[in-house]
């Protein structure tokens, strides 16, 4: 934390902080319950109310932002905004870092994709990805507070929800390499239309050459946008085909190598891609890349089998757009098994005024398969139900009853997806 610990100092300094011992700080928090001696707790909004639990548990140095009462003690520093100071912190840290950063972003696909690229440049280098959903103004800046002198490669990832919000994240993160995975129908509450939704994520273009932005060359928005292009049409720099499900996951070729990985859906074979052509770039070799796709940890709740109580669930309920779920509903369809297969679909949040319509098009795109029950759970998924009127389709108020239902049924295999606040795995526990 050397590095570190000078550029805190130095950033004090400019803003008229003199810090009469040395600096030695070994880890950053902003959880007052993860804070031990040597920490820099930041107190980001209702941490605030934590600095004396922080102070009692050994912080060296505790930020916050409002007048509290332990502002006596010599070891909290009022800044005008926490948020602000941890955004320019990370900034200078970044800089002074000797690795390399690469970005991602998309619609959909992004955690996945992140854990591919990290899985494959980790077999070589000293990597770093963003943990959890840590990819927000708040999570990106804090996880590059997480890196360390002797990393070489940052894989991070912007999430948004608004135009200007990937601008900010790239002028903190100043990536080297970019992945967009596609432009969908996320956060249309705020931005309305997938045109908006465009100009938000290529916000991070700017902040890199061209010759090192990777895309999904099959989406008519990036048609225009130069870059390394992956994907299943043959325009593409790279070209995904002869791919094969099969119940571990799925066999395919990139550019005439053959790989495997065991995540079932298309639409993954994109998402391993990414990693495939920046192992490449990172001069690893093919047969290392092979065995790191096949070894890779995917973030839990990503089409994830486990098996409970004689049912196979297939737990894709970590997030939801209505082209997510549409992808998980194809896989799921493909997906070999003898089992009967049963989906239960709640909604998908942040669709703005047109959010019915997006879901009676999902429960239209449910129905185009031979699925043996379609059960539903939101208010959103009812009212798309009320005007479709398809006696298939089965709504259930509470997730307990769904549960239930299952309990009821043998020989079976179950879809779980929906937005994260419909925590649609609480039927599984």
């Amino acid at each position: 934390m050397k590095t570190f610990n000078k550029v805190l100092k130095d950033y004090l300094e400019d803003l008229k902080i003199i810090i009469s011992k040395e600096i030695s700080i070994e880890n950053i928090e902003m959880d007052s319950k993860k804070v031990g001696k040597k920490s820099l707790f930041i107190a980001i909004n209702n941490g605030n109310h934590y600095i004396q639990e922080a102070l009692d548990k050994g912080a060296e140095i505790v930020i916050c932002d409002r007048e509290v009462s332990e502002l006596s003690d010599n070891r909290v520093i009022k800044v005008k905004k926490s948020i602000g100071f941890l955004q320019e912190l990370a900034k200078r840290y970044r800089k002074k870092l000797n690795l390399k950063v690469i970005a991602i972003t998309g619609s959909e696909g992004k955690t996945t994709t992140k854990d591919f690229i990290h899985g494959v440049l980790s077999k070589k280098y000293k990597t770093k990805k963003t943990l959890g959903n840590y990819n927000n103004h708040i999570g990106l800046p804090f996880t590059i507070l997480q890196l360390k002198d002797g990393d070489e490669i940052a894989v991070l990832e912007m999430g948004m929800s608004n135009l200007g919000e990937i601008d900010l994240l790239s002028q903190i993160a100043k990536p080297d390499y970019a992945v967009i995975t596609n432009i969908g129908d996320s956060h249309l509450e705020y931005l309305q239309n997938r045109e908006n939704v465009f100009k938000a994520k290529t916000e991070l273009l700017k902040y890199v050459e061209i010759d090192k932005v990777l895309l999904f060359g099959d989406d008519p928005y990036f048609k225009n946008i130069e870059g390394l292009k992956i994907g299943f049409h043959k325009e593409n720099k790279y070209i995904i085909k002869d791919v094969k499900e099969v119940f571990e996951g799925v066999y395919f070729n990139l550019n005439e190598k053959s790989y495997f990985i065991s995540l079932n859906g298309l639409y993954n074979t994109i998402n391993a891609s990414f990693g495939i052509v920046l192992g490449e770039i990172f001069n690893i070799s093919y047969s290392e890349i092979k065995e790191s796709l096949e070894k890779i940890k995917i973030t839990s709740m990503r089409f994830e089998k486990i098996e409970k109580n004689n049912v196979l669930y297939i737990n894709d309920a970590y997030n939801a757009s209505p082209v997510s779920m549409k992808m998980a509903l194809k896989a799921f369809s493909t997906l070999p098994l003898e089992k009967k297969k049963i989906v239960v679909l709640a909604d998908a949040l942040e669709l703005g005024e047109k959010e019915i319509e997006y879901h009676k098009d999902i429960l239209e795109d449910a129905l185009k398969y031979d699925f043996y029950k379609i059960f539903i759970y939101g208010e959103r998924m009812k009212k798309a139900l009320d005007i479709l009127k398809n006696s298939r389709i089965v709504y259930f108020v509470e997730k307990s009853e769904i549960k239930k239902e299952i309990s009821k049924l043998s020989n079976i295999t179950v879809l779980l997806k929906g937005s994260r606040g419909m925590r649609l795995e609480e039927i599984i526990i």
